[in-house]
């Protein structure tokens, strides 16, 4: 999409225009004279400030008076570190004035408004930062509204390398002689550092995307992508965020507010935070360190190190998954110093679940992903709660949630039947159903078409995985090969195989997945029995497959070894390393749903997840199946208060008016039916209204009057 410019040549001053053209005219009379030459260039060189001065004048003048006024209040808040005005004017001004003038063009430029702040009272250092922030909000506009250009990319880049820089490295003040860097003195809202961070790691994402499709660049696309091979590096997008939380102490901060707990003389989180470092004391370092965290398991899943991703949670996981209530009260627990917003409680989630998903910790993931679904379904029903009333944050945090229930879909596949995860929670496995019934169905099933069900939701709930290396841009052979390169061919009976990071993590899931797919039949077979032979088992399982085409039957010796290596995958898929156990009865350390969770992401035992348990004795299977007592205490409390509610809608409503049949030859006004709808009324009138107890004397009601 083209972007008109904000100005026109045809808006220049005509003076200006005229002396161009006339000292061109003369040059063009005089012919190459070197000395006419040096002079009209001279005379150019003195006239391109002013030209420059001419346009960004003619550009501040479109600007709409509301929106200049905006600019200069935001930065006037900035300054006197007006947090409430800040927030009010980040979450709720910026955006209406940008669906009111901006829509489908770019803000103005920051040298464009650069003039409105010199009539402050601010230094040059704090005019550049406030450039620096809202040259942030132009970027990320270019970015979610239009479509950013390969400068864009370049400049979004290095405005936000100087956001870090100046964040990470400001001098100290004049006072201080040290040339040692200082803490910044600025106030942001939570919402918008956590925006910082997230924008910063889309923006690396999406550059990444573009810059691995070689074929479609343009010729000065390349030159630029050699000379800037540093650009949007993977190097330097993990050391912005290990340095933000090395410079925060982020890590030091949490494991000192876990020590605190418990005490009767507990410090508060901001004795602790002064304790630790200068940073940690100010909220805007202690803020941005913990989302960098959460930024860093974002970007080792984005690169397919799952395991380094769940790592880097070993402090700040306790908080979001080990059981601390979202949105405390902050006297209720001291974790509750950490911020919480709605966007980082569920982009977490989602990042966390997905990694265990593709560490078949599949216990795990769905436990993870009902939490989050649990909380997204309060939320829906609280759409007014401070903090993603605005309709673009809602969106994309309902977007994360339906990939979650994608991945959800899933887990409670790949899990075993009767597996006591798979009832973790009735109404979120039915929400799925609802969203992805024929999906479920045919993943429980097994076989090819449960490979396809897997692959269209794969695709669909995954992140956008990114290569961690960039294409050779600065060797220019090998990039005419990969130019000059024919598609790769598949070989009989294969597909090429593709270079795309997400085709190499689906290629690897679905290699697990079908491993799977002939569990289902399997364990059909072998809960009809207590006892049978590997023979009888095996001509069960060949009889199957010569029902389906695409398979192909073995014999003898060779069918029942088959059989047998079934029944050893069914064996291993029944047990898994999970961080979640099922306890006996309810205690202090395990949850209302009757499991516990302690230690960091990657710590686990191993649990069965399957109420079938076999043995092999000389070609003679012994099978044993344990039940699984379901929970009918919250089954019939939920029943019978849904009962009473509907009892309650029932008599409270208003009797039906009787039809009175109006005899021939009378009017439907006559006395007749006067009388009729008199006597109803009166009816109605004597029935004594009635008083509804609360659960606990369910079934009980009292007339007003004492009958």
């Amino acid at each position: 999409m083209s972007r008109p410019t904000l100005w026109s040549t045809a808006d220049m001053d005509e003076d200006l225009a005229d002396a161009v053209d006339a000292e061109l005219s003369m040059y063009a009379q005089q012919g190459q004279n070197p000395t006419i030459y040096d002079q009209l260039g001279a005379q150019i060189e003195q006239l391109e400030p002013f030209l420059a001065m001419q346009q960004h004048m003619a550009a501040l003048a479109a600007v709409p008076d509301v929106v200049k006024s905006f600019i200069v209040s935001f930065h006037q808040a900035i300054l006197n570190r007006d947090l409430p005005s800040i927030t009010m004017f980040y979450t709720t001004t910026f955006p209406k004035l940008t669906d009111r003038f901006y829509s489908r063009v770019e803000w103005p430029e920051p040298e464009i408004i650069a003039p409105l702040l010199s009539s402050s009272e601010a230094t040059e250092d704090q005019i550049h930062i406030f450039l620096v922030l809202y040259r942030d909000l132009y970027y990320r506009h270019v970015y979610s509204r239009l479509q950013p250009n390969i400068d864009d990319r370049f400049h979004s880049y290095e405005n936000s390398c100087e956001l870090f820089n100046y964040l990470l490295n400001s001098p100290s003040s004049a006072d201080d002689e040290s040339d040692e860097p200082a803490p910044v003195d600025l106030v942001l809202p939570e919402q918008w550092l956590w925006d910082i961070i997230d924008e910063f790691i889309y923006q690396f994402q999406v550059f990444c995307s573009w810059r691995s499709k070689v074929k479609s660049k343009t010729e000065d696309q390349l030159v630029m992508l050699a000379d800037g091979t540093g650009v949007w590096s993977s190097y330097s997008v993990l050391n912005v965020l290990y340095s933000l939380i090395q410079k925060s102490k982020i890590n030091e901060y949490i494991i000192a507010l876990k020590e605190e707990q418990g005490k009767d003389d507990a410090r508060s989180a901001e004795e602790i935070a002064e304790s630790i470092s200068p940073y940690t004391a100010l909220p805007l370092y202690r803020t941005l360190g913990y989302f960098s965290v959460l930024g860093l398991l974002r970007v080792h899943v984005l690169l397919g190190d799952f395991t380094l991703a769940l790592k880097v949670m070993d402090q700040v996981g306790e908080f979001l998954l080990g059981g601390s209530g979202f949105g405390a009260k902050a006297n209720k627990s001291s974790l509750t110093a950490l911020p919480a917003l709605p966007a980082t409680h569920i982009s977490t989630h989602y990042y966390v679940g997905f990694c265990y998903m593709m560490l078949r910790r599949y216990p795990d993931a769905i436990r993870i992903f009902v939490t989050v679904l649990n909380f997204f379904q309060r939320m829906q029903r609280m759409r007014s709660y401070s903090g993603y009333e605005r309709k673009d944050q809602y969106d994309q945090i309902a977007k994360t949630a339906d990939r979650t229930l994608a991945l959800y879909a899933m887990c409670h596949s790949l899990v075993l039947p009767g597996s006591p995860f798979t009832r973790l929670d009735d109404n979120i496995t039915n929400t799925a159903k609802e969203r992805y019934g024929d999906q479920m169905s045919r993943m429980s099933k097994g076989g090819s078409d449960a490979l396809v069900a897997f692959e269209e939701l794969f695709l669909y709930a995954c992140p956008k995985f990114i290569n961690a290396n960039s294409p050779p841009y600065d060797d220019a052979e090998a990039i005419a090969s990969l130019l000059n390169a024919d598609p790769p061919e598949s070989t009989e009976g294969t597909s090429p195989i593709s270079t795309d990071p997400t085709q190499r993590h689906l290629r690897l899931f679905l290699a697990s997945a079908g491993a799977l797919s002939p569990l289902p039949t399997l364990r059909s077979f072998l809960h009809l029995y207590t006892s049978l032979t590997t023979e009888k088992l095996s001509s069960f399982l060949e009889s199957v497959k010569v029902s389906e085409p695409d398979q192909e039957a073995a014999e003898g010796a060779e069918a029942e070894e088959e059989a047998i290596q079934e029944m050893m995958v069914l064996k291993q898929n029944s047990r898994s390393l999970s961080r979640v156990a099922p306890v006996q009865g309810k205690g202090n350390d395990s949850s209302s749903s009757g499991f516990s969770a302690t230690g960091s992401l990657l710590d686990g035992e191993m649990i069965s997840t399957s109420d079938l348990n076999f043995v092999i004795d000389d070609k003679t299977i012994h099978i044993a199946e344990s039940t699984v007592g379901r929970r009918y205490a919250g089954w019939f409390i939920k029943n019978t208060e849904r009962s009473q509610r509907v009892l309650d809608e029932i008599r409270g409503s208003p009797f039906p008016v009787p039809k009175v049949k109006i005899a021939s030859g009378q009017k439907p006004g006559g006395p007749g039916a006067e009388t009729a709808n008199g006597s109803a009324a009166e009816t109605t009138q004597k029935k004594a209204p009635t008083k509804t107890v609360a659960w606990g004397g369910a079934g009980m009601r009292t007339s007003v009057d004492g009958q």
